[in-house]
């Protein structure tokens, strides 16, 4: 197959199917300006990868990528009718906080970098959690709750949680 003309396109019925592994790699926010973004999440404290470039920035999130690309370019490679962003997405991300207190902090530092807090840091039923959106509009909530249970590196172990040691609602 790669070594058929750029542009060529493979009908998926003339393939078996194949189930992908339960895992996702890359997550891509189409955003405006590649390098405004990119200096946002610079100013969260986060590294950009040097396997980028200016057109395609990433960021390593410990096994999978955060990368940004021009909204213009990604809604032409998906074929979409339009780069524009319109209402609500559905969609958001989620950093799971290691205490309460850091929700608010990571809130903050959302705000100085040049995002907009949407709900501030505010008691829920489980925990803590807040949302900010990048420059962009891209949601994501910062959240705290007991039950999440990490690896040694901070990384969520899906298939276990912690009992609660709060009432849900106290």
């Amino acid at each position: 197959m790669l070594e058929k003309k750029v542009g060529q396109q493979f009908p998926a019925a003339e393939f078996p199917p194949v189930s992908p592994r339960q895992r996702m790699h890359l997550v891509l926010l189409g955003v405006a300006d590649v390098l405004r973004s990119a200096a946002f999440f610079e100013a969260l404290g986060w590294q950009r990868s040097i396997t980028g470039h200016d057109g395609f920035v990433k960021f390593d999130l410990g096994g999978y990528a955060l990368c940004l690309l021009s909204r213009r370019d990604f809604a032409a490679d998906a074929l979409a009718p339009s780069f524009e962003a319109s209402g609500f997405s559905g969609v958001g991300l989620v950093y799971l906080a290691e205490s309460p207190e850091q929700v608010p902090g990571i809130l903050a530092r959302a705000e100085q970098a040049g995002g907009t807090i949407v709900k501030p840091a505010t008691r829920t039923p489980y925990g803590i959690a807040g949302y900010f959106k990048d420059p962009d509009g891209h949601l994501f909530e910062v959240d705290y709750e007991e039950v999440w249970v990490f690896d040694d590196e901070h990384k969520l172990v899906v298939d276990q949680v912690n009992e609660r040691t709060i009432e849900p609602g106290k």
